[in-house]
């Protein structure tokens, strides 16, 4: 009576000993290489060496010991075609295959991880066996993930394992070596500085978390991170507390960050439906931030995201509280014990933690957009260098320069056509008025100029884009805005910069958009 085979060679341990007394109890002989081995023979189990079965020893410094024809055509043969074929050469078949892949996402995350450290990580047999079994799914039953092995067995003990079982299995066995596959090209890319858009590209997803719902209630939704890529990332932010997070929370989180983390002085942003409504930096830290940034839109700011670029302490949670605004999600870079405890009562705020390193890194990658039929991709629209030369006759003054530099930071995380106003106060700078995704740009200005909630007179404005005409320069120098600051490059810039020097007003010209689609 021929044996039945079952392969077993893991990178990630989990459980290992677990399946493999199992399969030994429903009559399989294993057979296993390196450290698998180790750990099957640690547990008391016997176990077949690969080389023993294949007469040929591992060679290359273990680079080459599953690639034979006796692991591929035990794998592969079809059963009822290749039996004949398999006994002339010595075949036997092997019914399960236990792998997953050499550890190339942990080598690649480590800090000063070299070139030829990642590529010994670069699994080849692996996922041969692997992609093999999943193709002969007919016969084979592949495991990639320690998550089916009591699935499985308990289908063992009960007489077999289904072919509805055999064929799920497969359809992860085959995404688990495209993500494989993707994270090292994508990583490859990355390092060996491949900056040309590739003819053929895969973006490697590793699932997170499924979510509430998606944009609204009757839509599924699912959270998936990019393996092996740290900087500023969803992913790693950790939920202390709250309700499970929705599409929406994590779509304005991103948001929120984004133009938080613009900024090297202590800050705070609200987001709500992806724009800020508030956003303020000062000097004496959150609290005084927080209280600066809701005062400039408390209305819009109720539902919304609110994230900080320093920790948070106990102070700036009682401002949270007494505000008596409510917030879908509370995000920082760090909790004081005393704050964590002030706002645990609050069981319907979703806190994150983020990592204290999102100060000096950037996010990994590009920046993608889904479309019907395919994707978008582009560079991140963060750390750009831009120009700031005086287009206008008069100069602004060293405070009204701050002032501008502050909403120019603010108006990139803004819808386009995007219009911020933005003022001075002592000891920090505060929004004052946002014009966010209107079809046309003096819109956008009249919408900022309604939205302000302290006078407009001695505000700045920053717009994303240049202004095609003067009227919105106009209307603004009308309300009492005396500084602008724009890309400039619009074939009216003579007729604008007429406007602005005829009201006695300043324009800055950057040299860089930043629309926000």
């Amino acid at each position: 009576m021929s044996r039945r085979l079952a392969l077993l060679s893991v990178s990630d341990k989990t459980d290992i000993e677990k399946l493999g007394s199992g399969l030994v109890k429903a009559g399989y002989t294993l057979l296993s290489t390196g450290g698998t081995a180790r750990a099957l023979r640690a547990a008391g189990l016997p176990v077949v060496p690969v080389n023993e079965l294949t007469g040929h020893p591992e060679i290359m410094n273990g680079r080459v010991k599953t690639l034979h024809p006796k692991i591929h055509g035990g794998i592969l043969g079809l059963r009822d075609t290749h039996a004949d074929e398999a006994a002339a050469h010595g075949v036997e078949w092997i019914d399960v295959v236990a792998v997953n892949l050499y550890p190339f996402e942990s080598t690649v995350s480590r800090p000063g991880v070299t070139l030829p450290e990642a590529v010994e990580q670069i699994d080849i047999g692996g996922p041969s066996m692997v992609r093999s079994a999943a193709k002969n799914h007919r016969y084979v039953t592949v495991l990639t993930s320690p998550a089916d092995y009591d699935s499985v067995l308990a289908e063992i003990e009960g007489g077999g394992v289904s072919d509805e079982t055999r064929q799920s299995l497969a359809v992860r066995a085959f995404q688990h070596t495209a993500a494989y596959d993707a994270l090292i090209s994508t990583w490859l890319s990355s390092r060996l500085e491949v900056a040309e858009a590739p003819a053929e590209a895969a973006i490697p997803l590793r699932q997170v978390q499924s979510l509430r719902y998606g944009e609204n209630p009757h839509q599924a939704a699912v959270f998936y991170a990019s393996p092996g890529e740290g900087g500023r990332s969803l992913a790693r932010a950790t939920q202390l507390q709250g309700k499970k997070l929705s599409f929406n929370n994590l779509a304005d989180l991103d948001g929120c960050l984004r133009a938080v983390f613009e900024f090297d002085e202590p800050a705070c942003v609200v987001v709500k439906h992806m724009n800020p409504c508030g956003a303020a930096v000062h000097a004496d830290g959150p609290t005084a931030a927080f209280t600066l940034a809701l005062s400039a839109d408390p209305v819009s700011a109720y539902g919304g995201i609110v994230a900080f670029n320093r920790p948070v302490d106990v102070d700036t949670v009682r401002a949270l509280r007494k505000s008596r605004t409510f917030f879908e999600v509370l995000a920082a870079p760090g909790f004081s014990d005393e704050a964590r405890a002030l706002l645990a009562p609050r069981e319907r705020l979703r806190v994150m933690l983020l990592p204290e390193d999102w100060m000096t890194t950037r996010p990994a990658g590009m920046d993608a957009r889904r479309v019907q039929g395919g994707w978008l991709l582009q560079d991140w629209d963060v750390g750009a260098s831009y120009e700031w030369n005086i287009a206008s006759q008069g100069a602004p003054d060293d405070d009204t320069a701050a002032a501008l530099q502050f909403a120019w930071r603010v108006c990139r995380s803004v819808k386009s056509n995007a219009i911020v106003l933005a003022r001075a106060v002592d000891g920090g700078f505060v929004l004052n008025g946002v014009g966010a995704g209107q079809m046309s740009r003096v819109d956008s200005v009249r919408l900022a100029i309604s939205k302000a909630t302290r006078e407009v007179p001695g505000s700045v404005l920053a717009s994303d884009a240049f202004f095609p005409f003067p009227d919105g320069v106009e209307i603004a120098v009308a309300a009492g805005v005396q500084a602008f600051v724009q890309p400039g490059g619009s074939i009216r810039d003579e007729a604008i910069l007429a406007a602005v020097d005829g009201a006695g007003a300043s324009m800055v010209f950057t040299g860089a958009r930043h629309f926000r689609h």
